[in-house]
């Protein structure tokens, strides 16, 4: 009996052996897909080097690979921080980056997973980032020179982020705040200056008017000094006549009974004109 129970267990044995070697086998290599980067590791200590996309061979069973996604990245960031003027400010960024391929390996050492990364590093780096660029102006100029403060965030977070196999793509500013007083404080400004501008308004108003009346009693002025030198030179008291005339033509004056005008028999003939001799219709 046991001489024909020994063959049958060689083919079992067979069998095991050859499962093993592929398990073995597959566990032997790692496939590392476009957009990633792997840190291996044996025994627990990782190895230098970053396994880039392509087919790469792991010692079995003691070996492990920890993958880490290199694409963009995108989260989004709240910083606080006072202004040169020591004025509440508060921003939110959205943050694009990736992980340097060739850093994993640190970065993995170092930090460990993409969410210990953002909370330990990212976020951290922008709060401080934002301090740098805010405290460099009042938070009138951090409004008015928004272009300005994100470019001075920009290197900041640049330069801090660099060291640690982060880079960045792009920053934007998706929010920024100020404090309720300064609010007020703006809008009070904004109401003084268009107060102002209507006290200017007014005075300006004020002083062309006064120059138009100016001009006006200058023109009359000339007026009646050309009106008198004209009276003076011969021919004058036809103009009073036909003054008069045309003053009576418009019903702006009422003819009298007798017009005498020019009475200076020296000068000219007088003019007459008496109503009494006009017949009655």
């Amino acid at each position: 009996m046991t001489r024909q129970s020994a063959p049958s267990l060689q083919p079992l044995l067979g069998g095991i052996i050859a499962a093993l070697l592929v398990v073995i086998s597959f566990n032997s290599f790692v496939v590392i897909n476009p957009g990633q980067a792997g840190v291996l590791s044996v025994l627990g200590k990782a190895q230098n080097g970053a396994l880039l996309e392509g087919l790469h061979f792991k010692p079995p069973l003691v070996s492990a690979v920890d993958v880490y996604d290199v694409t963009v990245q995108k989260f989004e960031v709240p910083a606080q921080s006072a202004t040169k003027d020591l004025q509440d400010l508060s921003a939110s960024f959205a943050i694009n980056f990736r992980l340097d391929p060739v850093q994993v390996v640190e970065i993995r050492r170092t930090q460990g997973t993409l969410q210990n990364i953002v909370s330990k590093i990212v976020a951290p780096q922008t709060q401080e980032s934002f301090k740098i660029a805010a405290a460099k102006r009042t938070v009138e100029q951090a409004i008015t020179q928004r272009s300005e403060l994100k470019e001075d965030f920009d290197n900041a977070l640049n330069s801090r982020l660099e060291k640690y196999g982060i880079i960045v793509l792009d920053t934007s500013v998706i929010d920024l705040n100020f404090s309720p007083e300064f609010a007020r404080a703006v809008e009070d400004k904004q109401i003084a200056e268009q107060k102002a501008q209507r006290a200017v308004y007014i005075a300006q108003e004020a002083e062309q008017e006064a120059q138009a009346d100016i001009n006006r009693a200058k023109g009359k002025a000339e007026a009646q000094r050309l009106l008198a030198e004209t009276l003076k030179a011969q021919g004058g008291e036809l103009v009073l006549q036909k003054e008069a005339i045309e003053a009576w033509k418009q019903g702006g004056a009422q003819m009298p009974k007798v017009l005498v005008m020019g009475g200076d028999s020296k000068s000219s003939v007088p003019f007459l004109f008496n109503l009494g001799d006009l017949p009655a219709e």
